[in-house]
């Protein structure tokens, strides 16, 4: 017997009665308002598009590019659709408005009414044209990577003139001023939008900040900002598009010692091939400032920057997207920059992104890998944790003075990968001295066992020097490294070679 076929028409009528369609009313360009505390609005636009049952369009989160709807559902009277980075948004029409709950990725919501709005809202400002590529002089600076910290990590939005103040003073206090770390760098949401004559305000977060600056410099330590060359920062606050001179001139009468500068919104008004140019305006507006100020160049490896960074006056260039505080995105990213080495060097820097030690989301063990790998790497290293309620663990994690010196070798060499196998990796990097530092990891997350002669790390001397820098232990001259190494864990080895291998 055949079996049984439904027509085309019968399966459809069955799956709509299982299937909620989006609701109707959502059709429009929505402006959701963020007013904050410190007295800065920000907006997020919805832009939603309904055709034959099906719901498109995307969210426009604080006047960032579009992130388009993925999928999109009806559920208790509401449409639910899903976006990249884990967000969930709940809408439903409320009179003329919008009524809209947000579910980021850590389960954390946020909810408002979201009003009409116009097309032309969602439009970038029309582009400003920007120089012809030259080459910048070096600014002298960043000689070894930049040590400090950035408010980001930890604070994000919460950041205000007091968490700064008390960070200073905390570095202080706690030696890490003492074990290199000078910058103090607050990142987003510092801004106000400008006066009439087009100067850049800080809102009630922050009150003076020559006043600020002069505090942390009365401490032997310098201050640093964030902007970026779009109109709106990755926050939504207020970049520098159109003011890189007036703004640069700002910063220099504060006393602003280090800009990070962030792509964001810049990629609405500019296309990636003038990256160099956007970059290049702003390292000119700082040239011209009257101050030394360390450059940071925050586009997230796009544009092959490493090869240009040097060139626009940069002293460090992101090679990558955001880190996270977990091992996956440590180790994605810590693991992945050996093809970048060559690029490296006193006064150009490749960054891995800011240190998550401390923060929680990894074991002692993994920080103490995450730092040391970043050493080797030669990274900038930027604190990322509250220095104020540290642990001695953390604290001696980042203050290990032997480990810090491979970062500021001055040399200026980046650690290249000797080889890998069965989850062992091991990377060498020489120092001025001639001695060679060596890393041994374990990546896997179980006990791992390694062993190799100095030979398969590519040293070509005899070693007569062996020091354990986590150990702070001399260990007795050998032909090679045997052990067995932690889940996640690693070794980090200075080894004084002396005499040609025979």
């Amino acid at each position: 017997m055949k079996p049984h076929r439904l027509s085309a028409f019968v399966l459809a009528s069955i799956l709509l009665s299982f299937v909620r369609l989006p609701a109707a009313g959502l059709d429009g360009v929505w402006r959701l308002d963020d007013p904050k505390p410190w007295g800065v609005k920000l907006h997020t636009f919805i832009s939603l598009h309904t055709k034959d049952g099906a719901l498109t369009g995307g969210v426009y989160p604080n006047g960032s590019g579009e992130i388009p709807i993925r999928s999109a559902r009806e559920e208790a009277g509401e449409t639910v659709f899903a976006m990249d980075w884990g967000w969930t948004f709940h809408v439903r029409p409320e009179g003329e408005n919008l009524r809209v709950k947000v579910v980021y990725g850590d389960g954390k919501t946020s909810a408002g009414l979201a009003v009409p709005a116009t097309a032309a809202e969602l439009q970038p400002p029309v582009a400003i044209p920007l120089p012809a590529e030259r080459v910048l002089p070096d600014n002298g600076l960043a000689r070894t990577p930049p040590m400090g910290w950035n408010s980001w990590n930890h604070f994000a939005e919460n950041v205000d003139e007091r968490v700064v103040r008390e960070t200073a003073d905390a570095m202080v206090k706690s030696g890490m001023a003492a074990a290199g770390y000078v910058y103090i760098n607050i990142d987003d949401t510092w801004e106000a939008g400008r006066d009439a004559k087009g100067e850049i305000l800080t809102n009630s977060k922050f009150g003076d900040m020559k006043a600020l600056a002069d505090y942390v410099h009365s401490k032997g330590l310098k201050l640093g900002i964030y902007s970026s060359p779009g109109p709106l920062t990755c926050g939504g606050y207020t970049g520098s598009f159109g003011h890189e001179e007036q703004d640069a001139r700002t910063y220099a009468r504060w006393g602003i010692d280090y800009l990070k500068y962030d792509w964001c919104s810049a990629g609405r008004v500019y296309p990636n091939a003038l990256l160099r140019a956007g970059y290049q305006k702003m390292g000119e507006a700082l040239l011209s400032s009257g101050r030394p100020i360390v450059y940071s160049l925050c586009e997230y490896g796009m544009g092959d920057v490493w090869t240009w960074g040097p060139l626009v006056s940069g002293n460090l260039w992101r090679t990558t997207g955001d880190i996270s505080d977990n091992w996956a995105s440590m180790d994605h990213i810590g693991f992945n920059q050996g093809a970048l080495a060559p690029f490296a060097g006193p006064g150009h820097w490749n960054d891995p992104d800011m240190l998550e030690v401390g923060n929680g989301g990894m074991t002692p063990t993994e920080y103490r890998t995450h730092f040391s790998l970043w050493c080797l790497l030669s990274a900038p290293l930027m604190a990322g944790n509250d220095l104020r309620t540290m642990s001695d663990e953390t604290r001696d994690i980042l203050s290990n003075r032997e480990v810090i010196a491979l970062d500021q070798d001055p040399l200026g060499r980046e650690a290249t990968r000797a080889f890998a196998r069965g989850g062992i990796e091991v990377f060498t990097k020489p120092l001025v001295d001639g001695s060679v530092a060596v890393g041994v990891f374990n990546r896997n997350a179980s006990d791992t066992p390694a062993s190799f002669s100095w030979v398969d790390a590519g040293l070509t001397r005899r070693a007569v020097g062996i020091r354990d820098l986590w150990r702070h232990l001399d260990l007795p001259v050998s032909e090679g490294f045997a052990g067995t190494l932690p889940g996640h864990s690693c070794v980090i080895l200075r080894v004084k070679p002396v005499g040609i291998i025979r």
